[in-house]
């Protein structure tokens, strides 16, 4: 099975598809649609049933259950896009045949290197085959590799009518990266009872909890005179913002958070004396912890408000996701599920949080309780991405295993 899984993925990972905040259409880059419209005429040909594209960009289809019996209807989910924030223009996938431990000089030209000072969790991977960058570009493993697995698996199912199976779904969302993917997604349409997303990280890796997060968008108003004169009269916008980021706790930003703990993250930062605007998210596991992060930044412009005695800043704060946690804790069996068939391909299973969302996050609040399962990939969203080919191979075995104890429920 390794060798589909990667030939499906080195074909994959050659569409553009990075997702753009920019834009207002879904999908909101041509790239996707291009994608999905392949997608579809390929599960077409590998005889899955109920295949469509809608308008938004969503490819979902149906491999149809060969028992009798009814068991629940199990969904599998990957997310199409890239992430805007490295190109994903010609991605050119270098392979590694056998691993040895070393420096990986991605481009030598450019003097990009993999180093394992830097990323030592690639040591993990010594004798194995790895696919990595040409260090221009991201992979794309996030998540192209859980579309590969996920369409993998079903044509493995397809010819294998042995292996005894209920209903599943499979569905193909655009603009997950920019946090758009269950905007269009109609959870009665795709009729499951529960599902998984194919977009972790490292082998083992199962999910169920994620942060709550919102972006910030904060506006400070100066006034400009010449620099001459100033005295008494200039207010400074970019001063002011500048004396906002400090009054934040330094600590809690991402460069030093990790596990459940939360952060404020400055995305964004635009300005000039008269008008300075910054971007923040903001994100934590904890909802009173985070309802309290959102209170203070609120707070921190009232503050700055009365010092100066007027308006010179003004705050819009928006929710963006919730973790997933508070809805999938009623039906944990199907994490139960998810880690037995992860320890029955004999995978150490990782319960670890999100530190992120994924379409399942939404979608657990839609009323489609969606844990999130490891992909394989490593360094996502930049040039120093790399996944391991065995992983991707245990991914699909995953997928298998999952299907056939929902089949036993």
């Amino acid at each position: 099975m390794e060798k589909y899984v990667v030939d499906r993925f080195l074909k994959y990972v050659r569409f553009n598809t990075q997702s753009d905040p920019e834009s207002s259409s879904s999908p909101s880059s041509k790239g996707q649609v291009k994608f999905g419209m392949m997608l579809a005429e390929e599960l077409l040909r590998i005889g899955l049933s109920d295949v469509e594209v809608d308008w938004n960009g969503y490819v979902m289809a149906t491999l149809p259950a060969n028992m009798d019996r009814i068991v629940p209807v199990v969904g599998f989910i990957a997310h199409m896009d890239t992430s805007p924030d490295c190109s994903g223009t010609n991605v050119r996938p270098q392979m590694i045949e056998s691993y040895q431990g070393n420096d990986l000089v991605l481009n030598e030209e450019k003097n990009i290197v993999l180093s394992t000072l830097r990323f030592p969790e690639i040591l993990k991977y010594k004798g194995e085959r790895i696919i990595v960058t040409d260090g221009t570009t991201l992979l794309g493993a996030d998540d192209k590799a859980g579309l590969a697995e996920i369409v993998t698996s079903m044509e493995y199912l397809l010819a294998h009518p042995e292996v005894k199976h209920g209903k599943i779904r499979i569905a193909f969302t655009p603009d997950e990266e920019i946090g758009r993917g269950a905007d269009h997604f109609y959870v009665p349409n795709f009729g499951a009872d529960f599902a998984y997303t194919m977009d972790g990280g490292e082998l083992g890796e199962l999910q169920y909890e994620n942060f709550n997060a919102a972006s910030a968008h904060i506006v400070f108003h100066g006034i400009n005179v010449h620099p001459g004169s100033a005295k008494d009269k200039m207010r400074n916008a970019i001063l002011i913002a500048n004396q906002y980021i400090s009054d934040l706790p330094a600590k809690e930003v991402p460069e030093h958070t990790d596990q459940y703990e939360g952060f404020y993250h400055l995305v964004k930062m635009m300005g000039h004396v008269d008008r300075t605007e910054l971007e923040f998210i903001i994100r934590d596991f904890d909802r009173p912890n985070f309802e309290s992060r959102k209170s203070r930044m609120e707070q921190m412009v009232h503050n700055l408000n009365l010092l100066h005695g007027e308006q010179v800043a003004e705050i819009t704060i928006k929710d963006q996701y919730f973790n997933m946690k508070e809805k999938i804790d009623d039906q944990f069996f199907i994490v139960e599920l998810a880690k037995e068939a992860i320890l029955s391909c004999n995978i150490e299973p990782k319960i670890v949080p999100v530190r992120g969302g994924t379409d399942g996050s939404r979608l657990s609040y839609m009323g489609l309780p969606c844990p999130n399962v490891f992909g394989g990939g490593h360094n996502f969203h930049g040039e120093y991405e790399f996944i391991p080919t065995k992983s991707m191979e245990s991914a699909c075995r995953v997928i298998l295993a999952i299907i056939s104890k929902v089949a036993g429920l």
